[in-house]
Protein backbone atom coordinates (compact mmCIF):
# COMPACT_ATOMS: atom_id res chain seq x y z
CA UNK A 1 0.00 0.00 0.00
CA UNK A 2 1.24 3.72 -1.04
CA UNK A 3 2.45 5.31 2.55
CA UNK A 4 0.76 8.17 1.40
CA UNK A 5 -2.73 6.48 1.99
CA UNK A 6 -1.43 5.00 5.06
CA UNK A 7 -0.96 8.56 6.64
CA UNK A 8 -4.12 9.12 5.90
CA UNK A 9 -6.02 6.24 7.37
CA UNK A 10 -3.81 7.55 10.81
CA UNK A 11 -4.46 10.72 10.79
CA UNK A 12 -8.53 9.99 10.59
CA UNK A 13 -8.42 7.29 13.14
CA UNK A 14 -6.66 9.53 15.09
CA UNK A 15 -9.31 12.17 15.09
CA UNK A 16 -12.01 9.76 15.95
CA UNK A 17 -10.14 8.39 18.96
CA UNK A 18 -10.32 12.43 20.10
CA UNK A 19 -14.16 12.67 19.55
CA UNK A 20 -14.98 10.04 21.15
CA UNK A 21 -12.19 11.07 24.12
CA UNK A 22 -14.34 14.17 24.09
CA UNK A 23 -17.83 12.92 24.08
CA UNK A 24 -16.96 10.63 27.13
CA UNK A 25 -15.43 13.05 29.36
CA UNK A 26 -19.54 14.43 30.49
CA UNK A 27 -20.43 11.02 31.29
CA UNK A 28 -20.14 9.33 34.89
CA UNK A 29 -19.40 5.79 35.34
CA UNK A 30 -23.61 5.13 35.45
CA UNK A 31 -24.15 7.37 32.01
CA UNK A 32 -25.35 10.43 33.74
CA UNK A 33 -24.43 13.75 32.17
CA UNK A 34 -22.02 15.40 35.09
CA UNK A 35 -22.66 19.06 34.10
CA UNK A 36 -26.34 18.20 33.88
CA UNK A 37 -26.10 16.70 37.51
CA UNK A 38 -23.84 19.71 38.73
CA UNK A 39 -27.08 22.13 37.45
CA UNK A 40 -29.24 20.18 39.38
CA UNK A 41 -27.41 20.82 42.60
CA UNK A 42 -27.04 24.53 41.77
CA UNK A 43 -30.97 24.66 41.74
CA UNK A 44 -31.52 23.05 44.35
CA UNK A 45 -29.37 25.14 46.49
CA UNK A 46 -30.90 28.49 44.83
CA UNK A 47 -34.13 27.41 46.65
CA UNK A 48 -32.17 26.99 49.73
CA UNK A 49 -31.19 29.99 49.92
CA UNK A 50 -34.56 31.94 49.11
CA UNK A 51 -35.88 29.92 51.65
CA UNK A 52 -33.23 31.69 54.62
CA UNK A 53 -33.51 34.70 52.94
CA UNK A 54 -37.38 35.24 54.35
CA UNK A 55 -36.68 37.84 57.33
CA UNK A 56 -38.46 39.15 59.89
CA UNK A 57 -39.98 42.27 59.00
CA UNK A 58 -39.56 44.81 61.77
CA UNK A 59 -42.29 46.78 62.95
CA UNK A 60 -44.07 48.61 65.91
CA UNK A 61 -46.88 47.73 67.61
CA UNK A 62 -49.85 49.25 70.02
CA UNK A 63 -52.02 47.69 72.51
CA UNK A 64 -55.55 47.53 71.26
CA UNK A 65 -57.58 49.42 74.67
CA UNK A 66 -60.94 50.05 74.99
CA UNK A 67 -62.26 54.07 75.72
CA UNK A 68 -65.04 55.86 76.63
CA UNK A 69 -66.03 58.37 73.19
CA UNK A 70 -68.96 60.17 72.15
CA UNK A 71 -70.63 57.95 69.61
CA UNK A 72 -72.28 59.99 66.90
CA UNK A 73 -74.88 58.53 64.04
CA UNK A 74 -74.13 59.92 60.74
CA UNK A 75 -77.71 60.31 58.57
CA UNK A 76 -78.82 62.05 55.55
CA UNK A 77 -82.19 63.81 55.50
CA UNK A 78 -84.75 65.28 53.25
CA UNK A 79 -85.75 68.91 54.06
CA UNK A 80 -89.35 69.66 54.10
CA UNK A 81 -91.58 73.14 54.95
CA UNK A 82 -92.31 72.95 58.60
CA UNK A 83 -96.33 73.50 57.19
CA UNK A 84 -97.10 72.55 53.93
CA UNK A 85 -101.09 73.70 53.19
CA UNK A 86 -103.30 72.49 50.40
CA UNK A 87 -105.97 75.45 49.13
CA UNK A 88 -108.90 73.31 48.75
CA UNK A 89 -112.16 75.29 49.34
CA UNK A 90 -114.98 73.23 50.92
CA UNK A 91 -117.24 74.26 47.48
CA UNK A 92 -117.02 73.32 44.10
CA UNK A 93 -117.41 75.65 41.16
CA UNK A 94 -116.08 78.57 38.47
CA UNK A 95 -112.79 79.70 39.72
CA UNK A 96 -113.02 83.57 39.07
CA UNK A 97 -109.38 84.36 40.10
CA UNK A 98 -106.28 82.93 41.10
CA UNK A 99 -104.04 85.32 42.73
CA UNK A 100 -100.64 83.86 43.26
CA UNK A 101 -98.53 81.94 40.87
CA UNK A 102 -95.75 79.55 41.78
CA UNK A 103 -92.65 80.59 43.12
CA UNK A 104 -94.42 83.88 44.89
CA UNK A 105 -93.99 84.50 48.48
CA UNK A 106 -97.52 84.63 50.84
CA UNK A 107 -98.43 86.26 53.20
CA UNK A 108 -100.83 85.22 56.18
CA UNK A 109 -104.14 86.14 55.67
CA UNK A 110 -103.26 87.39 51.93
CA UNK A 111 -106.19 86.73 49.25
CA UNK A 112 -105.09 83.96 47.44
CA UNK A 113 -107.77 82.72 45.30
CA UNK A 114 -111.74 84.23 44.44
CA UNK A 115 -114.27 81.39 44.18
CA UNK A 116 -118.03 82.24 41.95
CA UNK A 117 -119.91 84.14 43.99
CA UNK A 118 -123.69 82.72 43.56
CA UNK A 119 -123.59 81.16 46.61
CA UNK A 120 -122.52 83.60 49.19
CA UNK A 121 -124.67 86.04 47.39
CA UNK A 122 -127.81 83.71 48.32
CA UNK A 123 -126.55 83.54 51.96
CA UNK A 124 -126.37 87.41 52.03
CA UNK A 125 -129.75 87.79 50.96
CA UNK A 126 -131.19 84.82 52.97
CA UNK A 127 -128.98 86.49 56.24
CA UNK A 128 -130.36 89.73 55.50
CA UNK A 129 -134.06 88.28 55.57
CA UNK A 130 -133.93 86.01 58.82
CA UNK A 131 -132.07 89.29 60.53
CA UNK A 132 -135.23 91.30 59.86
CA UNK A 133 -137.54 88.81 60.89
CA UNK A 134 -135.34 88.45 64.39
CA UNK A 135 -135.78 92.43 64.85
CA UNK A 136 -139.53 92.33 64.42
CA UNK A 137 -139.77 89.44 67.00
CA UNK A 138 -137.45 91.03 69.02
CA UNK A 139 -140.21 93.64 69.00
CA UNK A 140 -142.94 91.56 69.72
CA UNK A 141 -141.44 89.71 72.51
CA UNK A 142 -140.78 92.98 74.03
CA UNK A 143 -144.54 94.10 73.85
CA UNK A 144 -146.03 90.43 74.84
CA UNK A 145 -147.25 90.16 71.98
CA UNK A 146 -145.33 86.29 71.16
CA UNK A 147 -143.45 83.61 72.80
CA UNK A 148 -140.51 83.06 73.98
CA UNK A 149 -140.46 79.46 71.90
CA UNK A 150 -141.41 81.56 68.83
CA UNK A 151 -138.24 84.22 69.28
CA UNK A 152 -136.11 81.32 70.06
CA UNK A 153 -136.91 79.77 66.92
CA UNK A 154 -136.02 82.88 64.77
CA UNK A 155 -132.97 83.41 66.60
CA UNK A 156 -131.83 79.47 65.48
CA UNK A 157 -132.33 80.59 62.08
CA UNK A 158 -130.85 83.47 62.00
CA UNK A 159 -127.62 82.19 63.72
CA UNK A 160 -127.97 79.33 61.01
CA UNK A 161 -127.84 82.02 58.74
CA UNK A 162 -124.68 83.31 60.12
CA UNK A 163 -122.86 80.47 59.88
CA UNK A 164 -123.70 79.74 56.29
CA UNK A 165 -122.79 83.10 55.23
CA UNK A 166 -119.83 83.06 57.27
CA UNK A 167 -118.62 79.65 55.87
CA UNK A 168 -119.53 81.05 52.26
CA UNK A 169 -117.17 83.86 52.40
CA UNK A 170 -114.50 82.12 53.58
CA UNK A 171 -114.61 79.04 51.26
CA UNK A 172 -115.16 82.02 48.56
CA UNK A 173 -112.60 84.45 49.43
CA UNK A 174 -109.56 82.01 50.26
CA UNK A 175 -106.67 83.43 52.33
CA UNK A 176 -103.53 82.05 53.39
CA UNK A 177 -103.37 80.42 56.75
CA UNK A 178 -100.39 81.12 57.58
CA UNK A 179 -96.99 82.46 55.06
CA UNK A 180 -95.31 80.82 52.63
CA UNK A 181 -94.35 80.24 49.10
CA UNK A 182 -96.29 78.95 46.44
CA UNK A 183 -95.40 75.30 45.48
CA UNK A 184 -97.39 74.53 42.95
CA UNK A 185 -100.56 75.60 41.24
CA UNK A 186 -103.45 73.36 39.59
CA UNK A 187 -105.65 75.47 37.96
CA UNK A 188 -105.80 78.56 35.95
CA UNK A 189 -108.62 81.76 36.10
CA UNK A 190 -111.87 80.32 34.98
CA UNK A 191 -111.63 76.52 35.16
CA UNK A 192 -113.96 74.48 37.14
CA UNK A 193 -112.81 73.37 40.67
CA UNK A 194 -114.28 70.42 41.43
CA UNK A 195 -112.30 69.38 44.96
CA UNK A 196 -110.13 66.66 43.33
CA UNK A 197 -107.07 68.37 44.01
CA UNK A 198 -106.32 71.52 45.58
CA UNK A 199 -106.22 74.97 43.55
CA UNK A 200 -102.53 76.18 45.34
CA UNK A 201 -100.01 74.71 47.16
CA UNK A 202 -98.31 76.85 50.31
CA UNK A 203 -94.75 75.29 51.92
CA UNK A 204 -93.59 77.35 54.52
CA UNK A 205 -89.90 77.83 53.69
CA UNK A 206 -88.64 80.53 56.75
CA UNK A 207 -88.87 77.20 58.83
CA UNK A 208 -88.09 73.77 57.82
CA UNK A 209 -87.89 70.16 59.18
CA UNK A 210 -86.92 67.10 58.64
CA UNK A 211 -87.36 63.23 60.32
CA UNK A 212 -85.04 60.84 60.62
CA UNK A 213 -84.88 57.39 61.79
CA UNK A 214 -82.71 56.58 65.04
CA UNK A 215 -81.61 52.85 65.68
CA UNK A 216 -83.81 51.59 68.84
CA UNK A 217 -80.71 51.27 71.10
CA UNK A 218 -80.33 54.61 71.64
CA UNK A 219 -84.12 55.76 72.88
CA UNK A 220 -83.09 56.56 75.93
CA UNK A 221 -80.71 58.91 75.15
CA UNK A 222 -82.43 61.57 71.97
CA UNK A 223 -84.20 63.79 74.35
CA UNK A 224 -86.90 67.02 72.98
CA UNK A 225 -84.38 70.04 72.82
CA UNK A 226 -80.96 68.67 71.72
CA UNK A 227 -79.37 70.66 69.26
CA UNK A 228 -77.99 69.37 65.71
CA UNK A 229 -75.85 70.24 63.00
CA UNK A 230 -76.40 70.22 59.23
CA UNK A 231 -74.39 70.60 56.34
CA UNK A 232 -75.63 70.68 52.40
CA UNK A 233 -73.22 69.95 49.52
CA UNK A 234 -74.33 73.00 48.08
CA UNK A 235 -72.88 75.15 50.62
CA UNK A 236 -69.58 73.96 51.65
CA UNK A 237 -68.17 74.30 55.03
CA UNK A 238 -71.52 76.76 56.04
CA UNK A 239 -73.31 75.04 58.90
CA UNK A 240 -77.05 75.03 59.61
CA UNK A 241 -78.39 74.46 63.02
CA UNK A 242 -81.32 72.64 64.49
CA UNK A 243 -83.00 70.96 67.22
CA UNK A 244 -85.34 68.08 68.02
CA UNK A 245 -89.03 69.49 68.18
CA UNK A 246 -90.33 66.06 68.68
CA UNK A 247 -89.23 62.09 69.55
CA UNK A 248 -91.89 59.91 68.40
CA UNK A 249 -92.67 57.23 71.12
CA UNK A 250 -92.85 53.94 69.57
CA UNK A 251 -90.36 51.58 67.76
CA UNK A 252 -90.65 50.00 64.39
CA UNK A 253 -90.86 46.30 65.10
CA UNK A 254 -90.02 45.60 61.25
CA UNK A 255 -86.74 48.30 61.25
CA UNK A 256 -85.91 48.56 65.53
CA UNK A 257 -85.79 52.31 64.75
CA UNK A 258 -87.68 55.44 66.37
CA UNK A 259 -87.82 58.90 64.36
CA UNK A 260 -87.27 62.11 65.71
CA UNK A 261 -88.61 65.78 64.20
CA UNK A 262 -86.17 68.51 64.01
CA UNK A 263 -86.64 72.25 63.45
CA UNK A 264 -84.56 74.20 61.36
CA UNK A 265 -84.59 77.81 61.20
CA UNK A 266 -83.59 78.76 57.29
CA UNK A 267 -82.55 82.35 58.03
CA UNK A 268 -81.38 83.62 54.81
CA UNK A 269 -83.76 81.37 53.23
CA UNK A 270 -80.83 79.33 51.92
CA UNK A 271 -82.14 75.79 51.93
CA UNK A 272 -85.21 74.50 50.42
CA UNK A 273 -87.60 72.25 50.89
CA UNK A 274 -86.50 68.64 49.15
CA UNK A 275 -82.60 69.02 49.99
CA UNK A 276 -80.72 66.60 50.99
CA UNK A 277 -78.90 67.08 54.05
CA UNK A 278 -76.53 65.56 56.31
CA UNK A 279 -76.16 65.45 60.13
CA UNK A 280 -74.50 63.42 62.75
CA UNK A 281 -76.43 62.74 65.81
CA UNK A 282 -74.57 62.19 68.73
CA UNK A 283 -76.20 59.35 70.70
CA UNK A 284 -73.84 60.00 74.01
CA UNK A 285 -71.04 58.09 75.49
CA UNK A 286 -70.30 54.21 74.70
CA UNK A 287 -67.12 52.09 75.58
CA UNK A 288 -65.16 51.31 72.22
CA UNK A 289 -62.24 49.89 70.53
CA UNK A 290 -59.81 52.00 69.55
CA UNK A 291 -56.73 51.84 67.18
CA UNK A 292 -54.21 54.50 66.46
CA UNK A 293 -55.86 55.98 62.60
CA UNK A 294 -52.55 55.61 60.98
CA UNK A 295 -52.55 51.56 61.44
CA UNK A 296 -55.65 51.34 59.00
CA UNK A 297 -55.53 50.53 55.66
CA UNK A 298 -57.78 50.64 52.80
CA UNK A 299 -57.84 48.23 50.13
CA UNK A 300 -57.16 49.59 46.66
CA UNK A 301 -60.25 49.64 44.27
CA UNK A 302 -62.78 49.72 47.45
CA UNK A 303 -64.10 51.26 50.28
CA UNK A 304 -63.06 48.35 52.56
CA UNK A 305 -60.21 48.55 55.63
CA UNK A 306 -57.60 46.40 57.31
CA UNK A 307 -55.12 46.43 60.08
CA UNK A 308 -52.84 43.83 60.80
CA UNK A 309 -52.17 42.74 64.40
CA UNK A 310 -49.03 40.56 65.57
CA UNK A 311 -50.00 37.26 66.35
CA UNK A 312 -46.98 35.66 67.69
CA UNK A 313 -43.85 36.37 65.34
CA UNK A 314 -46.58 36.74 62.42
CA UNK A 315 -48.96 39.26 60.81
CA UNK A 316 -52.19 38.98 60.64
CA UNK A 317 -54.33 41.05 58.48
CA UNK A 318 -58.04 41.75 59.79
CA UNK A 319 -61.13 43.87 58.39
CA UNK A 320 -62.03 46.83 60.31
CA UNK A 321 -64.98 49.01 60.38
CA UNK A 322 -64.33 53.16 60.92
CA UNK A 323 -66.54 54.97 63.28
CA UNK A 324 -65.59 58.00 65.45
CA UNK A 325 -62.11 59.79 65.16
CA UNK A 326 -60.39 60.34 68.68
CA UNK A 327 -57.80 62.61 68.03
CA UNK A 328 -55.04 60.41 66.59
CA UNK A 329 -56.91 57.45 67.11
CA UNK A 330 -60.15 55.91 65.59
CA UNK A 331 -62.84 53.96 67.08
CA UNK A 332 -63.35 50.25 65.06
CA UNK A 333 -66.12 47.55 65.05
CA UNK A 334 -64.10 44.04 64.41
CA UNK A 335 -64.32 40.76 65.02
CA UNK A 336 -61.16 39.97 65.28
CA UNK A 337 -59.48 42.71 67.42
CA UNK A 338 -60.09 42.39 71.24
CA UNK A 339 -58.97 44.23 73.79
CA UNK A 340 -55.44 43.57 74.59
CA UNK A 341 -54.24 42.94 70.65
CA UNK A 342 -51.45 44.23 69.60
CA UNK A 343 -52.24 46.85 66.66
CA UNK A 344 -48.97 46.49 63.99
CA UNK A 345 -49.17 50.82 64.19
CA UNK A 346 -45.42 51.37 62.29
CA UNK A 347 -44.37 49.48 59.03
CA UNK A 348 -47.34 47.55 58.53
CA UNK A 349 -47.23 49.01 54.61
CA UNK A 350 -44.91 46.31 53.59
CA UNK A 351 -46.92 43.53 55.58
CA UNK A 352 -48.92 40.53 54.04
CA UNK A 353 -50.91 38.14 56.23
CA UNK A 354 -48.79 35.61 57.60
CA UNK A 355 -45.84 37.47 56.95
CA UNK A 356 -42.67 36.97 59.56
CA UNK A 357 -42.15 40.29 61.65
CA UNK A 358 -40.33 40.92 64.77
CA UNK A 359 -41.73 43.90 66.87
CA UNK A 360 -39.19 46.41 68.66
CA UNK A 361 -38.91 49.18 70.88
CA UNK A 362 -38.55 52.43 70.55
CA UNK A 363 -35.06 52.19 71.75
CA UNK A 364 -34.27 49.74 68.25
CA UNK A 365 -34.88 46.73 71.05
CA UNK A 366 -36.32 43.27 69.73
CA UNK A 367 -38.65 42.31 72.16
CA UNK A 368 -40.66 39.89 70.52
CA UNK A 369 -39.29 37.41 67.64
Amino acid sequence: MNRKYLSAISLFGAMALTLASCGNKNKTSNGQDKDSTKVTKNVDADNNEDAAEQIALPVRVTKVEKKAINKEISCTAVLEGWETMTISPSVTGIIEKVYKDVGQSVAAGELLARMDQTQLNAAKLAYANIQTEFQRMEALLAGGNTTQQQYDAVKLQLDQAKTNLDFLQKNTFVKAESAGVVAAKNYENGELYNGARGILQITQVSVLKTILSIPETYFPTIKKGMKMEFTSDIYPGKIFAGVVETVYPTIDAGTHTFQIKVRIPNTGNNLRPGMYVKTNVNVGKVNAIVIPYMSVQKLIGSNNRFAFIADGNKAKRVDVVLGERVNEDVAIESGDIKEGDMIVSQGQGKLTDGALIEIVTDNGEVFLK
